[in-house]
């Protein structure tokens, strides 16, 4: 395992970075509603994954370290209810607020044997996919002014590996995933001091 770049704290860009992208209402559709990635999918997705933290609990505040107020490093997350072994093939984890159609971190190719992600980490075999910012590392959210908006972690279990080029697109992250994803399991926070 390595650790994920510190980056220094910042102020919360303007969301029509995304939109003068061109990808805003792809992401929004990509990951809007319970977690899921693609609105035109039309297999039924097993909602069955229990990921947890032991750092956080569903429904309070992100704590200050993980976000760019503190440390800004990634959390631990622990997951159990995979699919079967003989139908996973690989994980992935998106970390978005919905509500901003906004991406902080895309990890892929993650060993279904594996069930926790240590804090500051990217497991190994697991690679990075480009972020709303356009990097490739966890992008620590920073505190709403209304200390509400959501923060979703969802692990996906895959039906095979993601395959893609080292400049591909946070759009061509999400489709990868969307179409290979069997079941899902979501974390959501609230961004805001505690």
């Amino acid at each position: 395992m390595f650790s994920v770049q510190r980056r220094p704290p910042r102020t919360r860009r303007a969301t029509s970075r995304l939109a003068a992208a061109g990808g805003a209402a792809l992401v929004a559709a990509a990951t809007a509603g319970c977690g899921a990635l693609s609105p035109g999918s039309v297999t039924e997705m097993n909602d069955e994954i229990n990921l947890t933290s032991t750092m956080m609990q569903s429904g309070e505040s992100i704590p200050d370290i993980y976000t760019c107020e503190g440390e800004g490093i990634s959390p631990t997350l622990q997951w159990s209810g995979l699919p079967d072994d003989d139908v996973t093939e690989s994980l992935a984890l998106v970390v978005d607020a919905p509500e901003e159609a906004t991406v902080f971190w895309v990890l892929y190719g993650l060993d279904p044997q594996t069930a926790e992600l240590r804090q500051n980490t990217v497991p190994q075999p697991g690679e990075q996919g480009v972020n709303s910012e356009g990097e490739s590392s966890y992008d620590p959210p920073c505190y709403a002014e209304d200390g509400a908006d959501e923060i979703r972690f969802t692990l996906y279990a895959l039906d095979s590996e993601v395959e893609l080029s080292d400049d591909a697109s946070l759009e061509e992250s999400l489709g990868a995933i969307a179409d290979r994803a069997i079941a899902r399991g979501s974390l959501s926070v609230t961004n805001g001091p505690s």
